[in-house]
């Protein structure tokens, strides 16, 4: 592999970060948005968070079936359908009249976010010689950082002033120009693999991730004691118990579970699908904080995210130097450690939270986020050989997707069943109270990412010393 890294791989990095950066960007801003959403389409927090909820899901579907692709397909003509998928979808939901018609959209576009995510980390693996990887992962990472960054901030200013509509309408000619740039640049040929598409793992996975986020959808709508919720509870588990089955006896595989059998790899995965969850999950419940409890309108409920996010993207390329310089353990545990603190402060100041306080606790958060996300999986892809990296690749970014579905599917679950009683209690703190209930989960999910990484060093001490 090259030693140094030529001009047109750098473009083409950037131009696949660009086009994962609007998936992104138009993904974190529509979060300011739900409740000028909500009385335009006359729905409830429910309904309209599967605007966020919906579209991660199906990215988390589409990367699922990136392990195959990338295998079976140049990089380019995976890149040129994404940025085709993305054109039409923006144009769809930046002329919704409805919310089914803006779903469509937003499921169009989630198929572009869930083939170009893969497609840049493939470039990165492909493209990178080993000793530069942390830099160029946590580059690529700072890319798509930017994007929650000024997600919140460009949809709030946009909404407040203008309409939630031109949040799509403004993205247009960038992703023109990406489409441009990648075709001129990336090479990344197929491996020409002769195997087959694994059409039934795809059907028996696709039922359990949806009915699982389902069911806490409805939870959200009639409570977690409801039949709705038990009923979908029980249709994930047949279905999973499917899927199981599947990957014991089936031939084909659609995502490569055997590289779990490695304990690190394994802890890595997890404490990946615990960092996006916590982090898509509170990119959605401080916007509703604000807007709701402290009664902001959506400009100032994305300009407090905004700080936070900065910090984050700063961070990634100073992560990925301190991966290749010390490793993976000290910017994990740092990483670790700073979610469980951010998530500690909001859990024990949630009603008496102010915008300055939102803003310095969130700082945590994002900081935390930026110093492991990218160093997990890049310390992951080194545990496998080559013609495996595809296949880390692909199930990290479907674990990543679907941690944000269902983060902000159940976060959202919970504010939803204590908005229920606001009858008998006011909305206000009925939304403080499901809020300070999510950031209480997120210290134990922190908590949990951290025993991760302390096990993965001992393995990994254990592994040195044989």
């Amino acid at each position: 592999m090259q030693q140094k890294v030529s001009w047109s791989t750098k473009v083409a990095i950037v131009s696949a970060g660009l086009l994962t950066f609007i998936g992104i960007l138009v993904e974190t801003s529509m979060n300011v948005t739900f409740p000028n959403l909500m009385k335009e389409f006359q729905v409830d927090l429910a309904t309209i968070q599967w605007v966020t909820t919906g579209y991660l899901l199906l990215v988390t579907l589409v990367m699922s079936t990136t392990s195959y692709l990338i295998k079976c397909f140049a990089a380019r003509k995976l890149f040129l359908t994404a940025t085709l998928m993305c054109l039409i979808g923006t144009l769809t939901c930046a002329s919704a009249p409805n919310f089914i018609v803006l779903m469509v959209g937003r499921l169009l576009e989630a198929v572009a976010t869930g083939l170009s995510t893969p497609t840049l980390f493939h470039i990165i693996m492909s493209k990178v010689p080993a000793n530069k990887m942390g830099t160029y992962t946590g580059f690529a990472t700072m890319i798509t950082s930017f994007a929650p960054a000024l997600g919140p901030t460009y949809g709030g200013i946009v909404n407040n002033y203008t309409s939630w509509r031109w949040i799509f309408m403004g993205v247009l000619p960038l992703i023109v120009l990406i489409m441009i740039t990648g075709w001129l640049t990336i090479d990344v040929k197929s491996q020409a693999t002769p195997q087959k598409f694994d059409w039934l793992g795809l059907l028996s996975l696709a039922p359990t991730l949806v009915a699982f986020v389902i069911s806490f959808d409805q939870a959200g709508a009639h409570g977690f004691l409801s039949w709705e919720f038990g009923l979908f509870l029980v249709i994930t588990l047949f279905c999973a118990g499917l899927f199981g089955w599947h990957l014991k006896v089936g031939q084909n595989q659609l995502l490569n579970f055997k590289i779990l059998q490695n304990p690190i790899i394994a802890n890595r995965a997890i404490n990946f699908f615990i960092l996006q969850f916590i982090n898509i999950g509170i990119s959605f419940v401080i916007p509703i904080f604000s807007e709701q409890v402290l009664g902001t309108n959506s400009m100032v409920a994305g300009l407090i995210l905004l700080p936070g996010s900065l910090l984050g993207a700063v961070m990634s390329p100073i992560a990925g130097n301190l991966y290749d310089h010390l490793g993976a353990f000290v910017p994990l545990l740092l990483s670790n450690c700073a979610i469980i603190i951010g998530s500690l402060l909001f859990t024990l100041w949630t009603h008496q939270l102010n915008l300055l306080l939102i803003v310095f606790f969130y700082c945590f958060m994002r900081g935390g986020f930026n110093l492991g996300y990218g160093n997990t999986m890049s310390d992951a892809s080194q545990y496998v050989e080559v013609m495996t990296k595809p296949d880390v690749n692909s199930l990290f970014n479907t674990l990543q997707q679907y941690a944000g579905s269902l983060g902000t599917g159940i976060l959202s679950a919970i504010i939803s069943t204590k908005q229920l009683t606001a009858a008998h209690t006011h909305f206000a703190q009925a939304t403080a109270q499901g809020s300070q209930f999510d950031f209480g989960l997120l210290v134990v999910l922190g908590a949990v990412a951290l025993a991760t990484t302390l096990i993965s060093q001992h393995y990994r001490k254990q592994q040195s010393l044989n």
